[in-house]
């Protein structure tokens, strides 16, 4: 029997630098990590690898878009196997028009929104009053991440009966479109990564997609602390390990959530990429997660 304190799926090849930095961490903390990757996912799956593996934790960053893990997920789910970002929890948190709701009754502010119905449950929208929204808005599907479906600049019906049909079996929402205040000629856009209890506040031009982390000073002087406590909130109402978020300062002083929880993050190196996450962040979360896993597994040690 082969024992792995963490196994993690993943299938992006872009990964593979964080991948390298998590092993690295966890063989120096003494912790056993399993790949399970295109390479090898079809060896793992099959009846007599499974049958010699125990796993203490699983992390899945495959599943979404290939349908080759599955069966892994459905064996992990089925041994009752403990996950980094817990499987049920992430497929509440990964629907944007719960979350509006979930948002607003725990005070987090948003933009104005309209959620619509399927497509396939209804196609006209003889009522539908877009005045609210302003001269342009954001059409997204409730589901899914990276921009797919995401339209920013809409400005009319025919735009939101064409966009409804690219998903016609999810909800949609309608959103406002936000102008952020500029701070130190900046616009006042943030991406918010939380991991297991710490924040990464980083400015984020929604233009460019680069990341500039937030300085303890700027936090003081430009009264951005409030970024760190919603990110808290947003990872306590959704029971999340691992998550970003995006925020918008506006010129009333208000803190709005605008793309509201990101899963699947992007741990690409901003050493390899300069709109990527900066190294010493990724270093950072490989590190708590590594930490979380032992403190996890002492745990299950001391209660044994």
């Amino acid at each position: 029997m082969h024992s792995y304190d963490l196994c993690l799926a993943w299938n992006w090849e872009y990964d593979e630098d964080f991948v390298n930095l998590f092993e690295m961490a966890c063989i120096s903390k003494d912790l056993t990590f399993l790949q399970a990757t295109p390479k090898n996912i079809e060896t793992l799956l099959s009846d007599s690898p499974l049958q010699n593996i125990a796993l203490h934790y699983f992390w899945d960053r495959a599943s979404e878009h290939d349908p080759r893990f599955k069966p892994l997920v459905d064996w992990i789910t089925k041994q009752a196997i403990p996950w980094i970002n817990d499987h049920e929890k992430t497929k509440h948190a990964c629907d944007k028009a719960a979350m509006h709701y979930a948002f607003i009754h725990a005070g987090l502010h948003t933009p104005y929104t309209i959620i619509l119905p399927p497509y396939t449950f209804q196609q006209q929208l003889k009522n539908l009053d877009l005045n609210p929204l302003g001269e342009k808005f954001a059409i997204k599907p409730a589901h899914g991440g990276g921009g797919e479906g995401v339209i920013l600049n809409a400005k009319t019906r025919d735009d939101v009966h064409a966009a409804r049909q690219a998903h016609p079996d999810d909800h949609y929402l309608l959103q406002a479109h936000i102008d952020p205040i500029e701070l130190d000629a900046r616009p006042a856009w943030f991406r918010v990564i939380y991991c297991t209890g710490k924040s990464y506040p980083c400015w984020w031009d929604p233009q460019t997609h680069i990341y500039t982390p937030v300085t303890t000073d700027e936090e003081i002087n430009l009264g951005l602390s409030s970024l760190n406590a919603m990110v808290h909130k947003i990872a306590h109402l959704s029971g999340l390990d691992i998550l970003s978020t995006e925020i918008a300062l506006t010129a009333s002083g208000t803190f709005i959530a605008i793309d509201y929880i990101n899963d699947q993050i992007d741990l690409r190196l901003q050493s390899r990429a300069p709109d990527c996450v900066p190294d010493f962040i990724v270093q950072d979360i490989v590190d708590n997660l590594t930490e979380f896993i032992l403190k996890k597994k002492n745990m299950l040690f001391y209660r044994g």
